[in-house]
């Protein structure tokens, strides 16, 4: 099978959103879509893999470069001082408006899938949007953010919670005080019940960035709901998957994916 890729552009108020394309050549049917969103400081080089191997699965992936989302990335936008997690809600529904105007693609078959703070920012996105998404997968879902928020520990970056200054931490991981008080005030189970569509998680029981019960709990949360929620713990994986862990992220996926979309 050969793998097209292929670079867009999108535009989110004045910002241009850069991404990439994957896709199988030649298919003779609409393919469902896979937008695949990034973590904290990261970019869509941590995220190729992913979508060369949903290609492969016979879906239409896309990768992209969040806003401001991290050191290296392409897009238009700040690290330091343009991005929250809120930002990126906004990037990804962007993102989503340029992918349902393809002809190539089933729109009723959006599938967003996410890492780490990608996992958070494309939960909040589904459950806003809970009538166009069909399906949600996160790896390791940083979903401890609102609460790393009030405890005024982000990532090592410490500030008063009662008091954010406009911006917090220093150097390379300076952000702008609204990363912050974007969250701090969210309920973040609450949020994301919102969509009632499949749900797939991925956590890592050895992850000591984002502990696995944060997964557990949003398991317990759409449960209530009623909202098929599917969750594996990779013993002992930590946070960003490797090796033998990664593609037993990679296999799940397609499992799933292969269940729910047409």
């Amino acid at each position: 099978m050969t793998i097209i890729v292929r670079p867009f552009e999108c535009q989110r108020d004045e910002l241009t959103i850069r991404g990439k394309e994957f896709f199988p050549d030649n298919a003779d049917r609409r393919l469902a879509p896979v937008i695949i969103s990034h973590g904290f400081t990261a970019d869509m080089t941590s995220t190729a893999k992913y979508g060369e191997f949903l290609a492969e699965q016979g879906y239409h992936a896309y990768t992209f470069d969040f806003c401001g989302g991290g050191w290296n990335t392409t897009s238009d936008g700040d690290f330091h001082k343009d991005m929250t997690p809120m930002t990126e809600v906004e990037d990804l529904v962007a993102v989503m408006k340029y992918v349902v105007k393809d002809k190539t693609i089933d729109p009723d078959q959006l599938v967003l899938m996410g890492l780490s703070q990608g996992g958070f920012v494309s939960a909040l996105t589904a459950a806003e949007y809970n009538e166009r998404v069909h399906a949600l997968v996160m790896y390791y879902p940083a979903l401890c953010i609102p609460d790393d928020a009030r405890n005024g520990d982000m990532r090592g970056i410490k500030f008063d919670p009662a008091n954010i200054p406009d911006t917090i931490g220093e150097g390379k991981f300076q952000l702008s005080g609204e990363y912050a008080r974007s969250v701090i005030n969210m309920n973040v189970y609450e949020e994301i019940v919102l969509f009632n569509r499949p749900v797939l998680i991925i956590h890592g029981t050895g992850d000591d960035v984002v502990n696995y019960n944060y997964s557990k709990n949003a398991k317990r949360a759409y449960d209530k709901v009623r909202t098929p929620c599917m969750i594996d713990l990779l013993d002992g994986a930590g946070h960003g998957f490797q090796g033998e862990d990664d593609k037993r992220a990679m296999d799940l996926t397609a499992e799933f994916l292969h269940a729910f979309i047409r």
